[in-house]
């Protein structure tokens, strides 16, 4: 890149240095692509319309008077504001697009044909661009459809299988499938520029929320797909394997999740009924899974006799699958007894924001941190006149 490149400033060594990403996507999926790609080290220019990213005012929590939701899912981007309706700015983005490595982009099918930011227009210019398009529902049938996770946790079934057998469906906590999608897309992306490296082209790369549901769903999907049969809420259980489950104790719920028959005679044992696991109704799985309302309340009985965290201590040291049921500052806590160093900050001063640490370690091209999430068009006076040069 040229030394006035804005972009060059501070730039990370990842494992993505020297990629330039055109980020013209907006609220989840797509801005938590881009996010990853610039940790791995990419240069990402988030384009946002002049009103900017919604999730600026999904509020509250707040820090200070920014939303926590844009901040975790926008950091080490630099923002340019640009009104794709006006043709000076149009022009700016199609330079963008010209110059990047990498486009992705979250309009509804067919949006971004309006300003000569498609696929075709944009790679006539720049055949080696990898152009990701994620949607709710697929460019063809479905391209109509406003896509919102909501909506594709409702249409693809996960609804059906969250609560409880007589109770409402209801939703995940978390915006799944908008996360799914977004972590489909770096993997298309990335297979996309590994194809680039050995021919030289790009290609178009689609995803959708309703795909990604379909293919995540995994168990559940391929129980229909593959057995005809339609799962159905079991609460907390789980229809393949006993005990998976959270189960009472004397003080707070316990996650027990003995997934073989190895780790079931280990339960048995710290429990101080060894006999059990020889038991003709619990022996295998599928015995315990036919047979669970019988083995439910002789578990439960067992584990009042102590604390959810003291069960915890003991299964995990004898190699039973278990833990306490969280709030979400025990997650923290407890990835931070692990040494997973879950918080990290980014930028600098009065900058500096607390963020979840990006999963993925490497031992020799580690995660950068460089760039807090990126005040509206705070970089746009430098990015208009760096794409207003020849490059």
């Amino acid at each position: 890149m040229a030394p006035e490149d804005p972009t060059a400033q501070g730039s990370g060594g990842g494992p993505l240095a020297g990629l330039l990403v055109a980020d013209f996507s907006r609220v989840l999926a797509g801005p938590y692509a881009t996010m990853l790609l610039a940790d791995l080290g990419a240069e990402v220019i988030k384009v946002e319309s002049p009103q900017g990213d919604e999730t600026r005012t999904w509020m509250p929590p707040t820090r200070g008077e920014t939303s926590t939701y844009y901040l975790g899912i926008n950091r080490g981007k630099r923002s340019i504001a640009l009104d794709l309706r006006d043709e000076a700015d149009v022009a700016v983005a199609k330079e963008l697009a010209r110059r990047a490595d990498v486009l992705i982009e979250n309009l509804r099918p067919g949006g971004m044909a309006k300003y000569g930011l498609d696929y075709a227009s944009v790679a006539a210019d720049n055949p080696g661009l990898v152009y990701a398009s994620i949607s709710g529902f697929g460019s063809t049938g479905g391209g109509h459809v406003p896509g919102y996770d909501l909506m594709v946790q409702a249409v693809s079934g996960l609804m059906s299988l969250t609560g409880a057998p007589d109770g409402p469906p209801f939703r995940a906590g978390i915006s799944i499938f908008d996360v799914m999608a977004g972590k489909d897309a770096l993997i298309g992306i990335l297979a996309a520029l590994r194809h680039r490296d050995a021919t030289g082209r790009g290609q178009h790369v689609e995803l959708s929320l309703l795909a990604s549901a379909m293919s995540g769903m995994v168990n559940q999907s391929s129980a229909y797909a593959a057995g005809g049969v339609v799962p159905t809420r079991m609460g907390n259980a789980h229809p393949s394997v006993v005990p998976y489950e959270p189960l009472p104790t004397a003080d707070n719920d316990l996650i027990v999740a003995a997934a073989n028959d190895g780790q079931f005679r280990k339960l048995c044992g710290v429990l101080g009924m060894p006999e059990l696991a020889d038991d003709p109704r619990f022996v295998r799985n599928a015995d315990r899974t036919e047979h669970r309302d019988e083995l439910r309340p002789i578990l439960v009985e067992a584990l009042s006799a102590k604390g959810a965290d003291e069960w915890f201590d003991l299964l995990v040291a004898a190699g039973v699958p278990a833990g306490p049921i969280n709030s979400v500052a025990g997650g923290f806590a407890i990835a931070e007894r692990f040494g997973l160093d879950p918080v990290v900050p980014v930028g600098e001063g009065d900058r500096e924001v607390p963020t979840t640490r990006n999963p993925i370690r490497f031992s020799d091209t580690p995660v950068t941190y460089e760039l807090p999430p990126p005040e509206l068009d705070e970089h746009g006076a430098e990015l208009r006149k760096w794409l207003s040069t020849d490059a």
